[in-house]
């Protein structure tokens, strides 16, 4: 019987999490792998009761103020835990929780919108009122600048998620510091900070590792640590969120100028999980051929 061989990849630097989709995140000490990515990781999201449709930072016209606010778990959660809530920082630094009755106008008044916040059947439910059935396809937006080398330009399209998901494709986005050292080097003027493409997992390339590295990926398992294995799925799309301000990082549409002149516009992989575990900072990734 022949066993698989593995390559060293590198280590993880970073793990994220995004409890409320399209706001800003949480840096995880360790987290636990589940069928659905990161436990808790776009577990909520905001409903616009005009429309229908979610709310994503992919359409700023409409959505401007989306990464002023940040959600975070204050407490660790595994995939059995229903009861968890998730805290929400407001940009006038209030913070909300899905357990306040009022956490809906709370956030209207917020975003200047009347809005609703929903979570995944699988999410963490607690507080709020309305949860995403697993059979249903939520709808959102997306803006796409005016800039070479897309599909569309200077105009606005409805998307699709994954069915009983917040996620815009798969469950779990794979970057790595060659990447962004690739990106930095063909645009020193810019900043390509972790935070500008949302990633779950950040991986520390090994010595010598240069270039868009994850496109060699695509097609493979990986392993992290002893227990977690994902599958690579694909190149991981970038859109106008990598350009817009937060926190210290100014709104740089070079950002994607760049990505799509040296990589097609993408940025890191997507992966799905073919078994899950706990993982952390540190731990070691290899590819299993």
């Amino acid at each position: 019987m022949t066993h698989p061989t593995a390559s060293e990849l590198g280590t993880i630097t970073s793990m994220w999490r995004y409890p409320v989709k399209s706001m800003m995140g949480e840096e995880l000490s360790v987290a636990q792998v589940a069928d659905r990515g990161i436990v808790g990781d776009r577990s909520y999201a905001i409903l616009d009761h005009a429309d229908g449709n979610i709310a994503t930072a992919k359409n700023p016209r409409k959505w401007p103020t989306l990464f002023t606010f940040q959600a975070k778990f204050p407490e660790v959660i595994d995939e059995h835990d229903t009861k968890s809530t998730v805290h929400i920082t407001l940009p006038d630094g209030t913070t909300v929780t899905s357990e306040l009755g009022d956490v809906d106008q709370q956030l209207s008044k917020g975003l200047n919108r009347e809005v609703m916040l929903v979570a995944t059947e699988q999410g963490t439910v607690k507080g709020v009122q309305s949860s995403l059935p697993t059979s249903w396809t939520a709808r959102s937006e997306e803006y796409w600048p005016d800039v070479d080398g897309r599909d569309y330009r200077d105009t606005v399209t409805d998307f699709t998620l994954p069915a009983g998901t917040f996620f815009d494709a798969a469950m779990v986005h794979i970057l790595t510091t060659a990447t962004l050292n690739q990106l930095h080097a063909g645009y020193p003027d810019g900043q390509f900070s972790v935070s500008r493409f949302r990633p779950n997992i950040v991986i520390e390339t090994t010595e010598q590792t240069e270039g868009f590295v994850e496109n060699a990926w695509i097609g493979h398992t990986i392993a992290i640590g002893e227990s977690v294995r994902l599958r690579i799925s694909g190149p991981c799309a970038r859109c106008v969120m990598t350009t817009l301000p937060q926190g210290k990082l100014p709104k740089d549409p070079g950002i994607l100028r760049t990505a799509l002149k040296l990589n097609q516009g993408n940025v890191g992989v997507y992966a799905s999980v073919l078994q899950g575990g706990t993982i952390r900072p540190g731990d070691r990734i290899t590819r299993e051929d």
